[in-house]
């Protein structure tokens, strides 16, 4: 999935559909450790942050701002998006789980593939997906056991095909790409839904560049995405910034999409609740 411009990528597939759409099951209450010699703190249980039950649902309230650096409120929409957890299919002989957002980010819909293991989150791509989306996948998204703070890169690739002709010249740009994801810290967050405490904050910032092919300029674009994920429920609120050159000029563009969770519904709460009142 891309926005209008070329840099809306599977960033937002592999970091934030799937966090939107929320992996792994929540089961035990999650315990932190914390030593006085400033290590890192470890995140046990970290599944219990990503629940991933066939049946999960997630109604997410979102807004997208458009227009250039200097003023970028040129155009504002709000959307819904709803995240659901559809099933398991096997994708390169691998079993995945699959999620279905109706209009993630405001660009319709689309199911995400992802793989848990004890090494962490892999991204297997999506549908429908793009060229250069295709060439990346697969690749981990979270890193396990969880460190607050600690980084990792997910990708530096280089040349690969974009599947965009920007300058409108016949031939397919290629680009240069680097992703890299960080676990930042634990924050109170309040959105719609209700306030969470010590909710996970990571980010993750992607920086494209891409060789015009008919005059052979650079042109870079940048994308950062912070998430709030809480213990039980899943993504709670994302943020994310693009910047946006214009291969005319000097000129850049920006968008800001933010996401925050209206409703949350567990597949184990509506199993319990059935099971409670059953005759």
């Amino acid at each position: 999935m891309m926005h209008s411009s070329i840099f809306r990528l599977s960033l937002r597939q592999g970091y934030r559909v799937f966090p939107l759409a929320v992996l792994l099951l929540w089961m035990s209450v999650s315990t932190f450790a914390f030593s006085s010699d400033s290590s890192p703190l470890v995140v046990e249980n970290v599944h219990e942050y990503f629940p991933d039950q066939i049946g999960n649902e997630w109604l997410y309230r979102g807004r997208m701002i458009e227009g250039g650096m200097v003023q970028i409120a040129e155009k504002d929409t709000t959307f819904t998006n709803v995240s659901n957890v559809i099933g398991e299919e096997t994708v390169d002989g691998v079993g995945v789980t699959v999620f279905h957002d109706t209009n993630p980010g405001n660009q319709g819909p689309s199911d995400s593939y992802y793989l848990r293991d004890a090494a962490g989150i892999r991204y297997y791509g999506s549908k429908p997906g793009t060229t250069l989306e295709r060439q990346l996948v697969p690749y981990q998204i979270m890193r396990f056991p969880m460190e607050i703070p600690s980084s990792f890169e997910q990708f530096d690739r280089k040349g690969l095909e974009l599947g965009i002709d920007i300058d409108r010249d016949g031939e397919s740009e290629k680009v240069d790409i680097v992703a890299v994801s960080s676990a930042q810290g634990q924050e109170t967050v309040t959105v719609p839904a209700g306030t969470y405490s010590d909710a996970i904050r990571l980010e993750a910032k992607m920086t494209m560049k891409v060789h015009l092919s008919e005059s052979g300029r650079i042109i870079q674009g940048k994308d950062t995405m912070t998430v709030w994920f809480a213990r039980g429920v899943g993504l709670l609120k994302y943020v994310e910034r693009q910047t946006i050159p214009s291969f005319r000029s000097e000129n850049e563009r920006v968008v800001e999409v933010t996401e925050v969770l209206e409703k949350v519904t567990l597949a184990a709460d509506v199993a319990s609740l059935t099971d409670q009142y059953a005759p």
